[in-house]
């Protein structure tokens, strides 16, 4: 059999999930769940997140349980592992090649984790990896135009961070000379997200899918804007923070902290008077201090290549990544309260995380030792640039403008570098690149034409499973 060797880490990567499920039951909750629960039951736009999460927890009510949420998220880390190793194959890819490409989404226990929460991310994760294979085909049709589409409009209403993604389709099929497919496909991405806008517009009356895009980038600034430099106007003034930027708190600090000036303009931190003002002081902070604003892009975005995993950005965040020993406690916050109420609505009983031995330990051993380093994956997106590099100026062969790897790695890159840049950096933002960043490498190494006819080998350009 062909794809034993693939097999056997699905398998493992299967099994591992059971026990997960075993282990914590139903779920492991975190701070942004219960907004999502309280969405289901109140169907309106979130001034914070996009509704799609709630929309795809809102499918599964049927079903009553938590369990089932995190068990199709778990089918959904699972697919994504397929269809990496499809893909690769596919492309002619060797078999060692395509499952060691597999192994960070099959096996990574952060990966586990975060598969068994209920966050957005595993959804996003799975349509976007979803798109980036729909797009490797050889010749897509506008039915598969329009299924991208649609699966990045899904990925956007889950993830705002989607909504930049759609450019980098629509300039890889433009580079592959296929106009009118990517006129399609541009119409099947935004139709959905016009219509989220038009439902958050008569919600709001605001323009947007979200209105917290000033609040966070005002949160990002405030890692290095100094007023002094600014000369910022007097109602823009009162959300300078007086303390230099090396005594201040984590970026979403600014954005909950009860001491933060932000929260304590009197209304809701998410109104548009005050959305629109935190805008204003990021848009002057960034103008008046690129350089510095660069440098801490730089510095978030490094946080995610060390070799280690350092606490950020504080221990309780950090935490909730981790698989806990003994079961979490409530949350405290009113809005969460109520998320509360809702969910046990929706489970139909006690949601509380059960905490179930030996299987829950056998995950916490397991995660102390089975995790994607960020210096490696660093490594994994230095491999496609050197490797062209190498073909070009080795006069082995030429990639062309669209080379196969460049669509997962310019997704996976800006999956990594957007959220720093206009939020702030989080360790559950860097696994959804991680299979982009495997798939993007593996076809980076594969033989092309020219190396098949060097060596003398035959790979087939089609593998079938």
């Amino acid at each position: 059999m062909r794809a034993k060797w693939f097999l056997a880490v699905l398998t493992a990567g299967a099994v591992l999930r059971v026990i997960t499920m075993l282990g914590y039951r139903p779920a492991l909750w975190f701070p942004d769940s219960y907004t999502y629960i309280v969405t289901v039951f109140r169907p309106r736009p979130d001034l914070v997140r996009p509704a799609g999460y709630s929309m795809f927890i809102k499918l599964l009510e049927p079903f009553h349980g938590f369990g089932v949420v995190t068990g199709v998220q778990h089918a959904m880390g699972l697919a994504v592992g397929v269809l990496v190793y499809v893909a690769v194959r596919r492309a002619g890819a060797p078999e060692w090649a395509a499952v060691l490409a597999t192994v960070p989404v099959l096996l990574d226990a952060y990966q586990i984790e975060l598969e068994h929460l209920l966050v957005s991310d595993t959804l996003f994760m799975f349509l976007i990896a979803a798109a980036v294979v729909l797009a490797l085909g050889r010749a897509p049709g506008w039915r598969t135009a329009v299924a991208i589409g649609l699966l990045l409009a899904a990925a956007s209403l889950t993830r705002t961070i989607g909504q930049p993604l759609i450019a980098v389709f629509v300039v890889w099929f433009l580079l592959r000379g296929r106009f009118r497919i990517t006129g399609v496909l541009l119409v099947a991405a935004v139709a959905p997200i016009v219509a989220y806008g038009g439902w958050f517009y008569a919600t709001y009356h605001r323009v947007g899918v979200v209105g917290a895009n000033g609040v966070f980038l005002y949160a990002r600034t405030m890692s290095f804007a100094d007023c002094a430099k600014m000369d910022p106007p007097p109602d823009v003034r009162v959300l300078c923070d007086p303390r230099p930027p090396s005594q201040r708190p984590a970026s979403q600090e600014y954005i909950w902290g009860a001491d933060s000036p932000l929260v304590r303009i009197p209304g809701d931190t998410f109104i548009k008077p005050t959305d629109d003002l935190a805008g204003r002081f990021a848009t002057l902070a960034i103008r008046k201090q690129p350089l510095d604003y660069a440098g801490s892009v730089l510095t978030e975005l490094g946080r995610g290549f060390t070799w280690g995993r350092p606490v950020y950005p504080d221990q309780e965040i950090y935490g909730y990544y981790q698989f806990p020993a003994t079961t979490p406690p409530p949350p405290g916050r009113h809005a969460a309260q109520l998320g509360v109420t809702m969910a046990t609505r929706y489970e139909q009983g006690p949601i509380g995380t059960q905490v179930v031995e030996p299987y829950a330990g056998w995950m916490r051993a397991y995660q102390d030792v089975a995790r994607l380093p960020g210096t490696a994956l660093l490594a994994l997106l230095l491999v496609p640039p050197a490797m062209s590099l190498w073909r070009r100026y080795g006069r082995r062969t030429r990639d062309g403008w669209a080379p196969e790897w460049l669509v997962p790695w310019t997704v996976g890159v800006a999956l990594l570098v957007v959220p720093p840049a206009v939020a702030e950096f989080d360790y559950r933002y860097v696994l959804p690149a991680v299979p982009l960043a495997c798939l993007a490498a593996a076809l980076a190494i594969r033989p092309t034409c020219a190396d098949t006819k060097d060596f003398g080998t035959d790979i087939p350009r089609i593998v079938h499973l």
